[in-house]
């Protein structure tokens, strides 16, 4: 670890740490990720993707893990009023994390903070940073933001290689469900394509059947 940049990252789960984890490395950097996700439920799947990122962080990436606070309480008083307006929900959520994982940061000496937030073509991008950057600089860190988003598949495919475990949705209830919704709109948006092809081959067959008889 000698001359090389301590950073700390925090992680959103273990499937979206995969490729940040490895590249900033590439760069000098070693991470140290903080866990800090009170936004996460039911409980028992914010424990699943902690004990998740846990196993992987010691036995396949070698890198240091600190858990921080999960403030609850503080995330339904200033997240979930904002409701289904993502926007203002998400701006609130990273705010709440990020700045627990500054506080974190300064706690234990580091000047370089990141996030595995980066990663997923599913977060608000720009929001995200903006807030990284605005959080970051408020407590006297640097951010290190880059777009991991061009590895998602890469994330995808070995996270599906170690058998590690994905969750389909952000965290929140609010995420559950629209991600319930998305995944309800795409299925009957499939079931209608079917129906669609079957009853233009129906209608194929038909034509050609009738220019059978005319013959």
């Amino acid at each position: 670890m000698r001359g090389r940049r301590r950073l700390l990252l925090h992680a959103c789960c273990a499937p979206c740490s995969l490729e940040p984890v490895k590249y900033l490395r590439e760069e000098g950097f070693e991470p140290t990720i903080c866990w800090t996700n009170p936004n996460i439920q039911p409980v028992a799947e914010h424990d699943l993707r902690l004990e998740v990122l846990r196993a992987w962080a010691a036995d396949v990436a070698h890198v240091e893990l600190v858990v921080g606070a999960d403030d609850r309480e503080a995330w339904e008083r200033v997240v979930a009023p904002a409701g289904a307006d993502r926007a203002r929900r998400c701006r609130a959520c990273y705010a709440v994390r990020l700045q627990e994982a500054c506080r974190v940061a300064r706690r234990e000496g580091f000047e370089y903070v990141s996030t595995t937030l980066a990663v997923s073509p599913y977060q608000l991008f720009d929001e995200c940073r903006e807030v990284l950057e605005a959080t970051a600089r408020a407590n006297g860190l640097t951010p290190v933001w880059r777009d991991f988003r061009p590895h998602y598949p890469e994330s995808v495919t070995e996270s599906r290689g170690l058998g590690m475990y994905r969750q389909n949705y952000c965290g929140c209830r609010f995420s559950a469900a629209e991600a319930a919704d998305e995944r309800h709109r795409a299925r009957d948006e499939r079931k209608a394509a079917k129906a669609a092809a079957r009853a233009e081959r129906a209608a194929a067959g038909a034509g050609a059947a009738e220019g059978a008889r005319s013959r």
